[in-house]
C-alpha cells in the first residue's frame, strides 16, 4: 500500500489536469504573457465587470480562443439592462465562434439595471441555445452568501439545475473560494445528497498578496478565523508575505472521495496575476511528481 502522503500526492496532482482560470476583460496583456506557461485547452473564464463594455468583454473572448485556450464568458444577469443587451452579447459571442460555454451569475448589483434578477432568468428566457451555448457554468457557495439566505441558495442550485437539464443543456458548478476543506466537502456532500450529480470546480485562490486575499474573502463572506487561515497556511498577524493553495490542494486531495463527493476539478481565482497561478500550478505538479 502506499503511503498516505503519496496518494495525496497523486490526487493532488490529478486534481490539476484539467484546471481552470479566471480573468477580466482588461487581463489580454497578462494572458499574452502567460501563454507559454497554460496547457493548451484550458478553460479561462472572463468576468463580467460593471467598467468594462461590450466591445472589451468580447474581445478578450475573442483572445482566449486565439491563444488556444477555451474561453468561459460571464453573463452578469443584474448588469444586463434590457433583453436587447442580453441578446447583443450573445449575438456577439455566437459571430465569434465564442458561445459554446458561458458561466451565468446573479452579479453584484443591489438592485438589478434591468429585467434579470438572477441566472435563473437567464436560462428561463430559452436565449442560450438560441445562440450556440452548449455548456453552461453555475455558482455554488459552500460558506454561504453575504447577502442571499442559505434556502434560498438551495433552492436556486435545485431550480438552476432542473431548469438546464430540461432545455437541455450541459452544466457544471463552479464554488466560491475558501480557505478551508471541510465546509467546502460537507456542501458537495449535501449538494450530492439533494440529487444534483454536477461536476463541481472547487474555487482556490490563486498565490496572492495576504491583504489581497483577506480583502476578496471579506466582500465575499468566506471563512477568516485564525485557525481557519492557518490551516491554509498564513497567520492573521503577518499580512505582509503572500500565500498559495499547497496546502488547501493536498488537504482536497486527501480527503476526496469519488463516490461521495462525485468529480471534483479546480477552478484558479487569478485575483490579476494569470502569471503567477499558472507558474505555482505547473511548479506544484512538477514537486508533487519528482
Amino acid at each position: 500500500m502506499q503511503p498516505a502522503s503519496t496518494v495525496s500526492t497523486a490526487l493532488g496532482t490529478s486534481l490539476l489536469d484539467d484546471f481552470s482560470l479566471e480573468m477580466t476583460g482588461k487581463d489580454v496583456p497578462k494572458l499574452e504573457e502567460a501563454r507559454d506557461t497554460i496547457p493548451p485547452g484550458t478553460r479561462i473564464n472572463v468576468t463580467f465587470l460593471g467598467n468594462e463594455d461590450l466591445q472589451l468583454r468580447l474581445a478578450a473572448a475573442r483572445a482566449v480562443k486565439r491563444l488556444g485556450f477555451v474561453p468561459v464568458p460571464h453573463v452578469s444577469a443584474r448588469r444586463l439592462g434590457s433583453r436587447d443587451d442580453f441578446e447583443r452579447f450573445l449575438a456577439g459571442l455566437r459571430e465569434d465562434g465564442t458561445s459554446d460555454n458561458v458561466f451565468l451569475v446573479g452579479g453584484d448589483p443591489a438592485h438589478p439595471e434591468g429585467p434579470y434578477a438572477d441566472a435563473l432568468s437567464l436560462i428561463g428566457t430559452g436565449l442560450l441555445r438560441e445562440y450556440g451555448v452548449r455548456h453552461v457554468g453555475i455558482a455554488g457557495y459552500p460558506e454561504g452568501h453575504p447577502s442571499i439566505d442559505g434556502t434560498a441558495l438551495w433552492s436556486a442550485l435545485r431550480d438552476k439545475h432542473a431548469a438546464l437539464a430540461a432545455q437541455p443543456l450541459e452544466a457544471g458548478v463552479i464554488t466560491q473560494f475558501g480557505f478551508d476543506v471541510d465546509p467546502v466537502l460537507a456542501w458537495v456532500e449535501e449538494v450530492r445528497s439533494r440529487g444534483v450529480g454536477l461536476p463541481i470546480r472547487i474555487g482556490v485562490p490563486g498565490p496572492a498578496g495576504v491583504r489581497r486575499l483577506m480583502a476578496y474573502a471579506a466582500r465575499f463572506g468566506v471563512g477568516t478565523s485564525a485557525s481557519v487561515v492557518k490551516k491554509y497556511g498564513f497567520s492573521l498577524t503577518n499580512l505582509m508575505g503572500t500565500a498559495g493553495p499547497d496546502r488547501f490542494l493536498r488537504a482536497l486531495a486527501a480527503a476526496h472521495d469519488p463516490a461521495r463527493h462525485g468529480e471534483l476539478k479546480i477552478h484558479f481565482y487569478t485575483f490579476g496575476g494569470l502569471g503567477a497561478t499558472s507558474d505555482w500550478a505547473a511548479r506544484f505538479r512538477k514537486d508533487s511528481l519528482a
